[in-house]
This record gives structure tokens, sequence and C-alpha cells, in this order.
């Protein structure tokens, strides 16, 4: 007992103890001894859950302390899942590294995992620094293969996403501002195609490894944008949580990117339309960061309604605040307009003279509180030297902040319905058909998140909105995308963005082209086979295949050429897709692109010109 009061919690810490002498005490009383003990073969078990429920009931004990803190949330043993790690989200292959390999946007893929403590040779060689190879500048006079990086070259790597991000590790690493990703939103028919049994777990690591690395390339005040939609928003949402922790959560915006017709409105009977994706943004620090503030253009009504006060100036002295006249905004338009004026000429009245269209808010602080109420202006300093206008002893708001280029424009909220989603496929030169954003929506979010001058990545680059639009806006870029769109590719793209491409945002951004972008690609080794094997057409292009590649150091070392050769015979008995399948299953995963650490093997091929540029970027 505390201050003459049952001390609950303490009571409940002793009794979960089994503390000798509270149960001895329970004991001497026959009524508790009744209630929380049970006897057994001559023994007495005591029953701690019934006895610490019935401490914590306030209906027995209604002025005791409570063991719990003034916070409401979810708890396990009476701890906070926010402040301990013991309940987390967790799906098979958590603890492995997903390769993800897919090089065309139809083809379904066998996963390569790698697990993290079992195999930690194997996860280091394969995310080990990569060599670049191809390596091109691109600008308004062509392409220049003899070139020397710079540290503001803007760059596109053609490779897996995964690798790319660990070789960019080592020379990006805490100096990227901002980061968006439109990943595949795993909906069955994209571009995620990977084992179905297990197929949330597979996206779940891949989203887990990817996400993980391109963190640490976020400079301390930088931001994460992740697109996705209903498929994998919750679980993406925790899985964020987790990597960026909770408290670095920013906002999770609700776009409208669909309209409701075509196919979507033939079910309507048992779904409901979707028309709406989302954005989830994390900072690495949130105490770090400066959001830029963003305008949309909205209606009087929406955004003003409440401004129904008008102030009439002296003309001759229109700055003695003294000598202003009040008078209620309907009169004033009836006032100053002729007779059965039009609705436009009224909202036209409105925005011309919205400087002296206001109202009013109470405001609490000390300042305030000795002015007086009284139907007349004062003007109030505010200790860090302000000057506000106080009218009726309320601040005054005036409705011209609100009007920028005679159009009522208001700060955006997390709700976007205003991002035109309709012939995208004029934008940027490019006509890739599914999953392409609107120029317009990668404009508001890179203003949103960055400065010029800053440096964006889009590891998920598709046709190469992210960068062509960061081009437009003075921002530097990074572009990672492993698989080919032919003459809707990103480098066709920003190769059109230098010569002055006026779709899209171009127009708006007054472009007048310029700019340039170094191309390189992962030098690929096994992954070769792996890609000549899944484009093959029959049998025939398989065992010439097989045959190149058991000469080749390639081969898994758990395949024997010898074995495979004496049964050829049951190998040209399967299924062509098994065939396939076998074949991808004999190479070696773990040589998949050429290490940096293998750059002067002759085996692998690697020019003069991109051993400099290798030892360029990894500063070797």
């Amino acid at each position: 007992v505390i201050d003459g009061k049952l001390a609950k919690n303490k009571i409940v810490e002793l009794a979960f103890n089994l503390d000798p002498a509270l149960l001895k005490l329970l004991l001497t009383n026959e009524q508790l001894k009744r209630h929380f003990f049970t006897e057994m073969e001559g023994m007495l078990i005591f029953d701690k859950i019934a006895f610490q429920r019935f401490v914590n009931n306030k209906s027995f004990l209604p002025d005791s302390f409570t063991q719990f803190k003034n916070k409401i949330g979810l708890s396990a043993e009476n701890h906070y899942l926010s402040d301990t790690n013991d309940v987390v989200l967790s799906w098979p292959y958590k603890d492995c590294v997903l390769e993800g390999g897919q090089t065309k946007e139809d083809q379904k893929r066998t996963e390569v995992f790698w697990n993290e403590t079992l195999a930690p040779e194997q996860v280091d060689n394969l995310l080990s620094p990569k060599v670049f190879t191809d390596v091109k500048r691109y600008d308004g006079n062509g392409e220049d293969s003899n070139l020397d990086l710079v540290d503001n070259d803007n760059l596109i790597i053609k490779g897996n996403n995964l690798l790319a991000l660990h070789s960019l590790e080592v020379k990006y690493r805490d100096m990227v501002k901002l980061i968006y990703i439109d990943p595949p939103y795993n909906t069955g028919s994209d571009s995620f195609l990977y084992n179905d049994s297990f197929n949330r777990s597979t996206w779940l690591t891949f989203m887990k490894n990817r996400i993980e690395v391109a963190k640490k390339l976020l400079s301390s005040d930088g931001l994460f944008f992740v697109q996705c939609d209903d498929n994998e928003q919750a679980y993406l949402k925790v899985l964020m949580d987790d990597i960026f922790e909770e408290a670095n959560f920013i906002s999770c915006i609700a776009i409208k990117m669909s309209h409701l017709s075509g196919v979507k409105m033939s079910h309507r009977d048992k779904n409901i339309p979707k028309i709406k994706e989302y954005i989830l943004i994390y900072a690495k620090n949130k105490n770090n960061i400066n959001l830029n503030e963003v305008l949309v253009t909205s209606v009087w009504d929406d955004v003003l309604s409440r401004y129904k006060s008008y102030r009439e100036v002296d003309e001759k002295d229109p700055n003695d605040y003294s000598k202003w006249n009040v008078i209620p905004l309907g009169q004033a338009i009836t006032k100053y307009l002729k007779p059965n004026a039009l609705e436009a000429e009224k909202l036209n009245f409105k925005l011309e003279n919205a400087c002296n269209i206001f109202r009013t808010a109470p405001n609490n602080s000390a300042l305030y509180k000795s002015i007086k109420k009284e139907k007349k202006f004062n003007l109030l300093k505010t200790p860090s030297g302000l000057e506000k206008y106080v009218y009726n002893g309320e601040e005054v708001l005036f409705a011209d902040k609100f009007i920028h280029d005679n159009k009522v424009k208001s700060p955006i909220g997390d709700i976007w319905t205003d991002i035109g989603i309709n012939n995208l496929h004029n934008e940027g030169g490019v006509k890739l058909k599914n999953g392409k954003k609107p120029e317009k929506l990668l404009e508001r979010i890179i203003h949103l998140g960055s400065n010029k001058g800053d440096l964006v990545l889009d590891y998920h680059l598709g046709s190469g909105t992210t960068a062509s639009v960061a081009l437009n806006m003075g921002r530097k870029f990074i572009g990672v995308e492993q698989m080919t769109y032919g003459e809707n590719d990103a480098v066709v793209r920003l190769n059109k963005t230098i010569n002055g491409d006026n779709t899209g945002v171009s127009k708006d951004l007054k472009w007048q082209g310029g700019g340039s972008f170094v191309y390189c690609e992962l030098a690929e080794l096994a992954s070769k086979y792996s890609d000549r094997i899944e484009q093959a057409e029959n049998s025939n292009e398989l065992i010439a295949l097989w045959n190149e590649l058991k000469g080749s150091s390639n081969l898994s070392y758990k395949v024997d050429p010898k074995a495979f050769d004496k049964n050829i015979e049951s190998f040209s008995e399967l299924s062509f897709e098994d065939q396939q399948r076998f074949l991808i299953e004999a190479i070696d995963k773990n040589q998949l692109y050429v290490n940096y650490s293998d750059i002067e093997d002759e085996t692998n091929g690697i020019s003069e010109q991109d051993k400099k540029f290798n030892q360029q970027f990894y500063g070797a």
C-alpha cells in the first residue's frame, strides 16, 4: 500500500514472480484462497492470470493505481507492440535475397533465393559491386563512347536493380534527395510474374531487399515515395514502417488514376470500381525534412466560402486603417457591379479585390487576449516583428493569399484528383501501354521533395518519366531499368527530352532542351545464358546452348556434364518448358554478372574504356 492506496502494478509483479510472502498472505484469506488456488493431488496451484485480472478490474478496486501507461495501443504481455520487436510482420523467405532477374514483361520466372544467414558468402558475392559496360554519353550532339565520368553526370543503368543499387551504394551513399518508385503492383497481370504459391511472400522479399539498400542512398533530409494499389498497400505500409520506422512516415496519398468507365464498370453489382492508387511517403529522418509548398487550382466556394467581409479603404489615404469601413461581401458586389451581373463577373470582382475580402479567426496566443473586441481595425506587432491586423478582437485573414495568376489556389492535401490521366501516350514521345505515369504527377512529387540541383533516383524507371521530368526541372537523376522497351525505352525518351521535346510538362516549364546523361549496363556473365535459354524457341536451340554452357565457367558445380550427355535422350523427352527450366537450374546463379573485383580477368572481355569508367566510378 502506497499513501493509503493499493499499488496494484506492484502486486501483479509479485504475483507473476510467485512471491512467497504474497502467496502466504493470500492463503490466509479463505475467500481469496478459494478463488485463486486449485487443489491438485495435495498441492495448491496458484492461478496468477485470474488474480491479475481481478487486481486490474476497476469495479473491484476503483481507487488503485493502474499498471498501464496513459496510451492506447495493441500490447503483448503488457508491452506495447510499438515498443517491442517481439511482434513483426513475418513471411516465408523474409530472411532471403531475391535476385529478381526478369528481362521480359511477359516472362514467368522461378525464384532465385539466397538465405542471408545460411549462405552469407553467396549473398556477399551476389551483392558485391558489379562491372559497368557498354558505357556511352548522350547529349545534343548524339552518342559518345569516349568519356570521363564527372560528379554531376546523370546516369541510366540497364540491368538488375537490386545489384545496381548495391553498386550505386559505393559512390552515392547518403547523397540522394528523393527516391520515387513505381514497382510491380503484384496484381497477377503485371510484370511481377513469380511463383504463385508464395506470391505475396516473394513480392515482400523483392521489395524489402531493394528498399533496405535504397534507404542507405538517401541523404539525411531525403524522402522516399513509393506508388502502389490495393493489392499490397496494407502490407507495404507495415514493411515501410519496419524499414524506415513508423515515426518517419509522412503521408499516404490517395490519387485518382482512372475514370469510371471501361471494363471496371461491368461488375458493379459485386465490386466498387477502383479508380485510385496510393503513394506512401517516408523520410529518412522526419526532423530534417522541409517540404516545398504545392498549390492546386480550386473553386472559390470550396476554399473561400467563409470569407464574407469586405474592406472599404479611404481613397486618399488607403493605408490608414482607422478609416477602413467593413461591409458584407454580397453588399460590396451589389454596390460595385451593375445590376444582374453574371456569375463570371462576380467571380472576377472577387479575384481582383481579394486583398479587401477577409474573414476573422480567434487567436489564442497571449498577445491577442489584450485586444478589445470592437468593430474596427487595429494593427498588432508580434514579438518576431510581423504586423497583423485585428478586427473585433480576432486575427484578420485576407483572401488574396489564395490567389495566384488570377486563380484560386490552395495547398494540396492527401487526396489528389487533379492530375490529368488522359492522353499519356503522347508524353515524352514514347507509347508504353501499361503503367506509364503522368508527367504532372512526377513534377508534383519532385517539386514537393527536392530543389534544383538535388539528386533524384528511380530504380523502376520503365519508360523514363521520372528521369525526363527531373531533367526538365533542373535536378540530377539516376535511373535503373532491367527490361527493354524498344522504341519506348527510357534512353529514347531522354534523347527526345534533350533535343527539346515539348509534350507533357515541358511546355509549362518552358523547356528548351539541353542536358546529357551517361548510359551503362551491368556486365553480364551467366545471365547471358539464362536470357538466351528463356528466349529460345525450340529444343535444338537448347541443345546448342547446353554444348556452349558446359564448356564455360558458368555451369553450376552441382551439375555433372558427362552424366547429362549420357542421359541426353531423357532430356529430349521432357517438355520444352521443362527443358528450359532444367538448363536455367544448371546455371551458376552466383555468377550472373561480372564482379568489379574480376574486372581484369581477360575472359570477361571488359574493354579498356569500360575499365577506365569503372575505376572513375568506384574511385579505384
